[in-house]
């Protein structure tokens, strides 16, 4: 039997998807890099945080047939299939990853360090796929995409899964709180 979905579920199903769609675009290029700074991950484990695995799913899921069907939701106001084509669409599409394992860890419900696991974890699922996706489109050997698309995010990606760790279980919280 398939399991249903209250009302109040869906609507914070759209919330996180909304959030999703207004934090992505937000972003700032890099002259080293065609990966631009964005705050799509940060959109990313809160909705770990406030949704369960599955429904966080859906959201993303929701989040990026937005973007393919040409809403303006990706990095720097930028939407269509070509984006999920182009040399940054393997991070994009790898955002089901972190935010699966991701919320998986954090509703394990084990602590802090198990929500950070569970984020690092995902973001490294995440870093995977698109850097696959990144040596593949540009004709650079892996290591080198590395070097490109994922040292220069370290710093920033961890001051995200700090923040998340901070603020992700209080909005969950009070999101619980305004459902009841």
């Amino acid at each position: 039997m398939a399991k249903t979905i209250s009302i109040k579920k869906m609507a914070v199903v759209s919330l996180m998807t909304a959030i999703t769609c207004i934090l992505s675009p937000i972003s700032i290029p890099i002259f080293i890099t065609p990966v631009p700074i964005s705050l799509g991950v940060l959109a990313i484990y809160l909705t770990a945080y406030v949704l369960e695995p599955i429904e966080a799913l859906i959201s993303v899921t929701i989040f990026l047939l937005l973007g393919i069907s040409g809403l303006p939701v990706f990095s720097g106001y930028t939407g269509g299939l070509g984006k999920i084509l182009g040399p940054t669409g393997g991070y994009i599409v790898g955002f089901i990853f972190t935010v699966y394992i991701s919320s998986v860890f954090i509703h394990l419900k084990k602590g802090r360090l198990w929500d950070i696991i569970g984020m690092v974890l995902g973001l490294t699922l995440c870093y995977l796929p698109g850097t696959i996706w990144f040596s593949y489109q540009q004709g650079k050997g892996f290591i080198a995409a590395l070097l490109l698309c994922v040292v220069p995010f370290l710093i920033g990606d961890a001051i995200k899964i700090a923040i998340s760790a901070i603020i992700g279980p209080e909005i969950s919280k009070r999101l619980i709180k305004a459902r009841t």
